[in-house]
């Protein structure tokens, strides 16, 4: 089960209804959850006076998945109670020994698909932390009956896996519904293994559809419910009241650890078709533009004077990579990818990852205030591991290396403004901060730790390349860029900087 405590990392491919293939012929098994099955049990969709009827009928296609790993810890360095629960009590007997293997466990929850049985889980069921290796993989049923698994494929981009168990007779199985009927409200239940209990049946409603934790991820869209989801309900199935697997249960917001009503799902019409592919060995392929995007915050809204909640912002494009051969540029806001509106539930990541790679689409900008129109050739998305990392701005190298000279400084409208002390880049300040030959901006030399822009990360040594999207040379380019936002009513001004070691990156400072 992942926990996520400030969420800040779903795909929808059309077609949700999916029945798999089971290897039987037709009519040889009924799933658990089908229709006339599920009237019997449930006759009209609504308020039940109880689940027990419901979760009888689809318990015995839900599943325990345990896995057996070998994982590398650091050596024990001489320690006689390494590895047993005294470990910690006595001092001096620090790490650094030579790496050991150990076994390990994890628990988890999945649900069966198709009578000859292939079962669906999360890919972080089944995936080894770290250096780990998973040896084998056991799906238990309601029943006990244990059953080793073999892994068929896994996504790590969607978090989904599939399994395959064999048994000498057709396996009870359930098949996936219609999530884009799901509304606020409805009724569902959830089964898993929270905890290594076994199975278990929680209750609740759909707290949101489409929900975006703000990952930016291709599958950073989710069904929300208040259900009770602790760590061992991942894989997990959540069935609607017409008995249909609607979602799968991935992760949780929760500040301890544990279930505070707060649970995501993976939606039925992003899950099915991917499930479907992963089966028949099918390449998973992806749009990419290469670009690396951050919500419209209200800060970036007000610094550019654009609309709130709306559009995402570009804070780096890849060199040669479809965005920068489109001519989209850093700094540009994202308001439309192919007549779709950009917003926090539909994100650029999202549909771009949906759109076919080659596929040639319209994307409009806002840029300097302006909107305009490019075309870029979607191409294939990367790996999640060769995907670059997020800039972080309270990294910093080493700061010894800056020695800050006699610093012209401007105790005037930049100091009160944003709290910040400059002076411009001279090309031997640029040589201790390793700054690129041709690098131009202002130096900060110091900063108000509060200020706006001390809260966000700005240090001593970070360069100042632009002010509202025009470079800044002189103190004076700020003071005028400040001026300027200050007389159009902006309460923001978006600076690019460039600390120290890292890429240069938008960031909206508060004016005081």
């Amino acid at each position: 089960m992942r926990y996520a405590y400030g969420l800040t990392t779903a795909l929808l491919i059309g077609g949700a209804t999916a029945s798999l293939v089971t290897g039987y012929p037709a009519g040889a098994q009924v799933a658990q959850n089908d229709a006339s099955e599920i009237s019997r049990v449930v006759p009209r969709a609504g308020a039940p006076s109880g689940f027990a009827d419901l979760t009888a009928q689809l318990q015995p296609a839900v599943v325990n998945i345990s896995t057996r790993q070998k994982v590398q810890v650091a050596g024990n360095s001489g320690n006689p109670f390494a590895g047993t629960p005294f470990e910690g009590l006595f001092g001096g007997q620090g790490g650094g020994g030579t790496p050991q293997t150990r076994e390990a466990q994890s628990l988890g929850s999945g649900f069966i698909v198709s009578a000859d049985g292939y079962v669906v889980t999360n890919n972080h069921v089944i995936t080894a932390e770290g250096k780990g290796q998973v040896e084998s993989i056991t799906v238990t049923m309601p029943d006990g009956t244990e059953y080793p698994a073999k892994l068929i494929g896994k996504d790590a981009a969607s978090d989904l896996a599939v399994l395959k168990i064999e048994a000498k007779k057709p396996l009870p199985f359930v098949k996936f519904g219609d999530s884009r009927k799901a509304r606020v409200g409805d009724w569902i239940v959830a089964i898993g293994n929270p905890f290594g209990l076994g199975g278990t049946v929680t209750a609740g409603i759909v707290s949101a559809v489409y929900r975006s934790t703000g990952s930016s991820g291709a599958y950073d869209r989710y069904l929300q419910t208040d259900a009770a989801i602790n760590r061992g309900n991942s894989g997990g199935p959540m069935f609607d009241m017409s008995g249909q697997v609607i979602g799968i249960n991935n992760a949780i917001f929760s500040p301890t650890g544990g279930s505070v009503g707060i649970g995501f799902a993976i939606p039925a019409e992003t899950a099915a078709p991917l499930v479907q592919k992963l089966i028949k060995g099918e390449a998973i392929e992806r749009g990419y533009l290469g670009v690396r995007i951050q919500p419209v915050t209200e800060d970036i809204a007000d610094s550019l004077g654009i609309e709130h909640n709306k559009g995402e912002f570009i804070q780096l494009v890849e060199p040669d990579g479809p965005a920068a051969k489109a001519g989209i540029q850093a700094g540009d806001v994202v308001m439309k990818v192919d007549g779709k509106e950009v917003t926090k539930d539909q994100s650029l990541s999202y549909i771009v990852a949906n759109t076919a790679p080659g596929s040639r689409i319209p994307i409009e900008v806002i840029r300097s205030g302006k909107r305009q129109t490019l075309t870029a050739t979607v191409t294939k998305r990367p790996s999640e591991d060769e995907l670059s990392q997020s800039f972080d701005p309270s990294q910093q190298g080493d700061d010894d290396a800056f020695n800050n000279p006699a610093p012209q400084q401007q105790k005037g409208v930049i100091e009160n403004s944003l709290g910040l002390t400059v002076t411009p880049l001279t090309s031997t300040i640029a040589r201790q901060l390793g700054a690129a030959d041709g690098t131009k901006g202002l130096v900060i030399v110091a900063v108000d730790p509060n200020s706006d822009a001390g809260q966000k990360g700005f240090q001593r040594g970070f360069i100042i390349l632009q002010a509202n999207g025009r470079p800044v040379l002189t103190a004076a380019d700020l003071t005028a860029a400040i001026n300027a936002a200050k007389a159009e009513g902006r309460s923001a001004l978006l600076l690019r900087v460039q600390p120290r070691g890292q890429q240069a990156t938008f960031v909206p400072v508060r004016l005081r």
